[in-house]
């Protein structure tokens, strides 16, 4: 017997058949796969294009799959590349900056119900 849980993803996501969400402003998502506790999504930036400042309940570690951007966490800038990662706390204002068009692949505990059109 399989117990289903409160709101997850089909067990396989295929990209190719999942739809990217175009955010505007050159950002578009496409959610790779959620439980209750845990969120993957892929992000696409275009060259310039800004993740504004904000901050939310859930602790979130992002990839840098390509491209470059300068990433706010804080109070203190950095710039990542292909390869590498940062890990924002839970409450604390974050944001990011496309120097190069680019991916970001995040990962949210516990999933981020607004990105499900569902109350956060």
């Amino acid at each position: 017997m399989t117990v289903q849980a409160e709101a997850q993803s089909p067990p396989f996501v295929v990209a190719k058949d999942t739809s990217p969400e175009d955010l505007g402003g050159g950002i578009s998502r496409q959610i790779l796969g959620y439980g209750p506790d845990l969120m993957i999504v892929r992000v696409w930036f275009d060259e310039g294009a800004v993740g504004e400042v904000h901050a939310h309940p859930h602790s979130q570690v992002s990839y840098v799959e390509s491209g470059r951007f300068e990433v706010f966490i804080d109070g203190e800038k950095r710039v990542l590349e292909a390869s590498d990662s940062f890990y924002v706390a839970p409450h604390l204002d974050h944001g990011a900056i496309c120097l190069k068009q680019g991916v970001l692949i995040d990962t949210f505990n516990p999933l981020r119900k607004d990105f499900l059109g569902e109350e956060a």
